[in-house]
């Protein structure tokens, strides 16, 4: 993501940035990020001619990207979609997205979409994860190489981004419900400041999380998730 910002001045297209090896990985919220060789780690860089709060909704369009690629080398039904960004593969993460934006007007000059897939490992040292990190080829898919499922994945990504600028974010976000994980059931969310408990009733149209607790209906913006 770093190298993509670098040379976002120079293009003039949309344009992937494939590592094979990352020294400065990271994830949401600054988090470490690990990629061991073999695995997948690219970001798409473009100007999508948006609002910021209209580029935040491209998270969900990416995991349905993701979805559709990583369906190609394994059963789809194994596959799920946790808010707000992640991908689970037998219920442990194998994918996650990263967003960023640049701008200081009413459109965002640039988006990057940064995208990390367990393609061959998973990360060493990786202690007390809510969601265990699992591989494609761990959870006997197909051995993958990264330069050809970013073929792939630059192809759903596309058919996404046309499909929203068609028919709006209500085919996305319907889109991404059918694969959403634990919909209809208990789940938590954790803020900076709470943490609230209730079932998973659907997202809004602006991508906010909905609970449904005993003390009524919650819209949540941004939390972490846990089942």
């Amino acid at each position: 993501m770093a190298e993509a910002v670098r040379i976002a001045p120079t293009l003039q297209a949309p344009t992937w940035v494939i590592a094979d090896i990352q020294t400065g990985a990271r994830g949401r919220r600054g988090r470490a990020w690990q990629s061991p060789p073999g695995n997948f780690a690219a970001t798409l860089i473009y100007r999508p001619n948006c609002t910021p709060q209209q580029a935040s909704l491209r998270s969900f369009m990416a995991a349905v990207a993701l979805f559709e690629a990583l369906a190609m080398y394994i059963d789809r039904t194994k596959l799920s979609l946790k808010w707000p960004n992640d991908v689970l593969l037998n219920g442990g993460k194998i994918a996650g997205i990263l967003l960023e934006t640049s701008g200081q007007g009413p459109y965002v000059d640039w988006l990057s979409v940064g995208i990390g897939v367990n393609l061959a490992a998973v990360p060493d040292d990786v202690r007390d994860a809510a969601f265990a990190p699992v591989s494609l080829r761990g959870e006997g898919g197909p051995e993958v190489t990264p330069g050809d499922f970013l073929v792939r994945l630059a192809n759903d990504y596309a058919t996404q981004e046309a499909k929203l600028w068609e028919f709006d974010f209500d085919i996305i976000r319907s889109d991404w419900l059918r694969h959403a994980a634990r919909l209809g059931e208990v789940i938590t969310a954790r803020t900076s400041r709470e943490e609230i408990t209730g079932t998973f009733d659907t997202i809004d149209t602006d991508g906010n999380l909905i609970l449904t607790t005993p003390e009524g209906r919650k819209v949540i913006p941004a939390a972490d998730i846990y089942f």
